[in-house]
């Protein structure tokens, strides 16, 4: 039987304080370069933002396709994945479309990972700019956590 995987409490309040730390640093980056830059140049800023503050960032992970599990030799990219936990994609569009969304989902259901951000620097406000997705194959099993 395939178990699902699930989240503890003490797990779940990494991930939100990772998350919030992560959106932190957009809004530094944001704040000091403003919208109108090409995705690279704050994919760039993001990673020196993160690393500043301690954490692990690997840009552009290869995400390997498989199909009916066999290597196709095909692979998508991850923009951003901090810690080895949240998948962080990064966008400088006029607006999120679904397929944005879509995409990392994607992501999240092919990668295992629970918590994934989308961020769209071309934004007058970031926090306009900003999706947090969840990965529905996992669970959180513990006492529903109080909001902060």
């Amino acid at each position: 039987m395939d178990e699902t995987p699930f989240l503890s409490k003490v797990e779940y309040y990494e991930y939100n304080a990772l998350s919030k730390q992560i959106i932190g640093a957009a809004i530094e980056v944001h704040k000091t370069l403003g919208a109108g830059l090409m995705e690279s140049a704050y994919e760039y800023c993001m990673k020196a933002e993160l690393e500043s503050q301690g954490l692990k960032v690997e840009t552009q992970v290869d995400l390997p396709l498989y199909y009916k599990n066999n290597p196709t030799g095909k692979f998508y990219r991850i923009d951003l994945l901090v810690n080895d936990k949240i998948i962080v994609e990064l966008k400088a569009v006029e607006s999120i479309q679904p397929i944005h969304e879509v995409q990392l989902v994607t992501y999240l259901k092919l990668t295992g990972k629970a918590l994934g951000l989308l961020i769209n620097f071309n934004v007058p406000v970031l926090k306009d700019g900003i999706k947090r997705k969840i990965n529905a194959r996992i669970e959180y099993t513990g006492p529903k956590p109080e909001r902060d």
